[in-house]
């Protein structure tokens, strides 16, 4: 059997600090994995632009001819009010602080979470996995760490010694050996100023409503330990990609690398992947700011579709800070509308500027999801008259769910039971029928696209 033929991608590595050619280590399948939410508060839109980001990128890997298996945590415990291992757990604050309990508090923001990634358009995750439901693995993988003699106790917890990591750091493109240490914990207890909590103890005086018995005394895990040990349960000890926010390259996954990599001996990814911050009035948006803490909420109080927000990002690469105004939104709207409305003006067949714009909008995603260069290349195509059907298979890439909003495809009932099938091997895990029935599919000329929603199939 001759092998399938993929499209070279580049992607711009954070810790190389240069745009890398990218392939999966072994097999046809991505190890992806992607820091999900802090469930709770509301997510922000600065929030959503870093998971459209990784969207957009788990789309390109698909049509490019990857299988994705896709990762992302649900942190409901551990996520201290500050960085620095110190104040109070996020979840367990609010949860004082409304009355309600950590576990509704946590449940509540992770529904909101949900239906707003389905409002965006965001493909769901192959598995969205919650802390609190893997105690036991971030346990196991402190006791390895420990066992290896990275760690030392103070008086409130289990903290990595980043000292013993020479590397530390280098994805921050920070010298530790420069920084002194502090008296965050107790003076003299936490040895190196960017040491990290692995398993923080409860407190003596009041009771937390999220903790655990563990070998070192009744506690929580600290916020890090999470990733590492979920990613490492169901991606593998060395991921593909690992993907979040700026703000997660100066502290959060430094010290993932750090814990997994002390815990394995082994590289913990190929690739690091940051979206940049999103602005407004020159401040990064802040849950805790109300200036800045603008939500999907906010947008429909507005009267902005979400999907106008998810046109927004497209306009700036998403390494680049991106400045939020109503203005803006409005001008994102104004031409996503006129993008819808220019569908029923195209013609149904395919034309001969089709294939140029395919494979020029193709080039702009898989040159480090170059969205601005390939919108601009969809409204040129637009402009050339090319068929209705090459604008619906662009969209598998820019997701902003053009299918279901003006174009209604006549799908024959043999293509239909096909999806059908696919979509019972998929709900059974059986990928390898799953990509069968796509690859079926495809040599009929219709493309499937698997949405929060349901499958949404086209012609090529």
């Amino acid at each position: 059997m001759a092998k399938k033929q993929r499209l070279a991608v580049n992607l711009y590595d954070s810790l190389a600090r240069a745009e890398r050619p990218f392939q999966p280590a072994k097999g046809a399948t991505v190890r992806l994995y992607t820091c999900g939410p802090t469930v709770y508060r509301s997510q922000h839109i600065g929030n959503y632009r870093t998971f459209i980001f990784e969207d957009l990128l788990k789309r390109t890997l698909i049509v490019s001819g990857w299988r994705v298996k896709h990762i992302m945590n649900i942190t409901d415990v551990g996520h201290l009010s500050s960085d620095t291992d110190d104040g109070e757990d996020k979840i367990e604050k609010e949860a004082r602080i409304t009355g309600k309990t950590a576990w509704d508090i946590a449940k509540y923001f992770e529904k909101e979470f949900l239906e707003d990634i389905n409002a965006l358009n965001i493909l769901i995750p192959t598995k969205l996995v919650r802390a609190t439901d893997h105690i036991e693995e971030q346990i196991a993988l402190i006791k390895i760490i420990e066992k290896k003699g990275f760690t030392y106790k103070t008086a409130d917890g289990i903290y990595f010694d980043t000292s013993k990591t020479p590397n530390y750091g280098a994805l921050a493109g920070r010298d530790i050996t420069t920084i002194r240490a502090g008296s965050r914990v107790a003076v003299g207890e936490k040895r190196n100023a960017t040491d990290f909590a692995l398993w923080k103890f409860a407190g003596s005086v009041e009771k937390r409503q999220m903790e655990w018995p563990s070998p070192w005394g009744t506690g929580f895990p600290g916020w890090h330990i999470e990733c590492s040990a979920m990613s490492i349960k169901y991606l593998g000890k060395t991921l593909d990609i690992h993907c979040g926010g700026a703000d997660h390259r100066e502290i959060h996954h430094p010290n993932e690398i750090a814990q997994s990599e002390a815990a394995t001996g082994k590289l913990f990814s190929h690739f690091w992947m940051h979206s940049a911050f999103l602005n407004i009035k020159g401040e990064k948006m802040s849950k805790s700011s109300p200036k800045t803490n603008i939500t999907i909420a906010t947008l429909r109080e507005r009267g902005f579709d979400p999907l106008d927000f998810r046109y927004f990002t497209l306009s700036t690469h998403y390494r680049k800070p991106l400045s939020f105004s109503w203005d803006a939104l409005d001008g994102a709207r104004t031409a996503r509308l006129k993008l819808v409305a220019s569908l029923s003006k195209l013609p149904k067949r395919k034309a001969t500027t089709d294939d140029d714009m395919k494979k020029d909008i193709l080039a702009a995603f898989a040159d480090d999801i170059s969205t601005p260069k390939a919108l601009a290349r969809l409204w040129q195509g637009v402009k050339e008259s090319v068929s209705r059907p090459s604008v619906l298979w662009a969209d598998h890439l820019f997701g902003l769910n053009l299918a279901s909003i003006n174009i209604k495809v006549s799908i024959p009932s043999r293509i239909q039971a096909l999806t059908d099938a696919r979509e019972e091997y998929r709900r059974l895990k059986d990928w390898q029928k799953s990509d069968e029935i796509r690859n079926a599919l495809e040599k009929e000329g219709w493309c499937v696209e698997d949405t929060a929603r349901g499958p949404i199939i086209h012609k090529i």
